[in-house]
């Protein structure tokens, strides 16, 4: 793993932990991040002992979104052209997008363990996650439309499919924060936890089981389901039917079935 600006990244028992580690500046999303973490997400795609991704939050907060610097200086490079000033903007925004495409189309889960404030580009980063997971104190907004723009790096895109068109809307609208308590009841987050151990401590522990199980059956599983928001329930069956004529034909399946039958604890190559 190379040394990153923006993050801090370990491996242990086949898990990533993904830290944000900008805690003086609240974890904001600065020019570093953006880059890194397609980096990041590369090598986690590439190396086979990585079988599930924690990211999280160093020091109060899990982010505060954008960094406001970063924006700004986008905007010094306009020239007296509204065009080409579109395009340039339009550019940048496709590139900040990719950056949390790579976390969306990552082949491995990816569990979000959010404390502290979850802001702007933090909602943009957790909807791109698998399975979200917060204290009961932390806060989440959606804070764009404060800022006299539209959210544009994801939020509007995949948080409606989370937690539903109509309050997906009133937050987008309203930008209103929203603590742990009521993220968990709309189904934002999984579960909630009393402070911020014990959110990486349960994060971690539901972290572990899924790194316990068959590598091939959870990409495969990952695949099936995010294949299925943009498809037809016949389509899916003709995917996973394809899918699984080669798939069924892993050791893994063996591996399982011995491990059922004979009440052991199964052990998956990578």
């Amino acid at each position: 793993m190379s040394d990153y600006k923006a993050f801090r990244v370990e491996l242990k028992d086949k898990i990533a932990h993904v830290v944000i580690n900008r805690p003086d500046k609240l974890n904001a999303m600065n020019a570093d991040f953006w880059t890194e973490i397609i980096d990041i997400f590369r090598w986690v795609d590439d190396t086979d002992e990585v079988r599930v991704v924690v990211i999280s939050g160093a020091g109060k907060h899990f982010s505060s979104g954008i960094d406001v610097a970063m924006l700004a200086q986008t905007a010094t490079k306009f020239g007296p052209d509204a065009a080409r000033n579109a395009d340039l903007m339009r550019r940048r925004i496709l590139e900040l997008q990719g950056s949390f495409n790579a976390v969306d189309n990552c082949r491995k889960p990816v569990l979000a363990a959010v404390h502290g404030y979850c802001l702007g580009g933090g909602i943009d980063l957790i909807t791109a996650c698998d399975m979200r997971y917060a204290t009961v104190d932390a806060q989440l907004s959606i804070r764009e439309v404060d800022m006299g723009l539209a959210a544009d790096v994801g939020t509007l895109q995949r948080l409606p499919r989370i937690i539903g068109d109509g309050l997906a809307r009133e937050l987008a609208y309203t930008g209103r924060t929203i603590g742990g308590e009521e993220a968990r009841g709309i189904g934002l987050v999984n579960r909630t936890y009393a402070d911020y151990d014990a959110l990486i401590d349960g994060v971690f522990e539901i972290a572990g089981e899924i790194a316990g199980k068959s590598p091939v059956a959870v990409r495969g599983t990952k695949r099936m389901l995010s294949f299925m928001r943009d498809h037809s329930i016949d389509d899916g069956l003709e995917y996973v039917a394809t899918w699984n004529a080669a798939m069924l034909q892993s050791a893994d399946v063996r591996v399982a079935m011995a491990a059922f039958m004979s009440k052991q604890k199964p052990d998956f190559a990578d």
